[in-house]
């Protein structure tokens, strides 16, 4: 059976897996937390996890958006050139 462990806070602390005729810690429970929280925190008397991390903290943990790489900024800044030329050409030799 997976069991979960929880702080003195009723924090998430981790899990382990104990024998079907083990008796449950008093500082966990065979409850799973839902998957999706950063910082499961326990209900004992309702028997569900909850989010416990502030709204900064979840913002804090979203992934930046990756900054421009400089070749493939080149890239493109050759591939627009590149088509103006062509343009300037065409038009040109009309």
């Amino acid at each position: 059976m997976h069991i979960y462990y929880y702080d003195e806070n009723f924090k998430y602390q981790g899990e382990d897996v104990i024998s079907d005729y083990e008796e449950i810690p008093k500082n966990a429970t065979d409850v799973r937390p839902q998957e999706g929280l950063y910082i499961p925190m326990y209900n004992e008397k309702k028997r569900t996890w909850s989010e416990s991390a502030s709204k900064e903290y979840i913002e804090s943990m979203q992934p930046k958006p990756p900054l421009p790489n400089d070749i493939t900024t080149l890239k493109k800044q050759a591939a627009l050139l590149t088509l103006q030329v062509a343009q300037m050409q065409k038009g040109g030799a009309s």
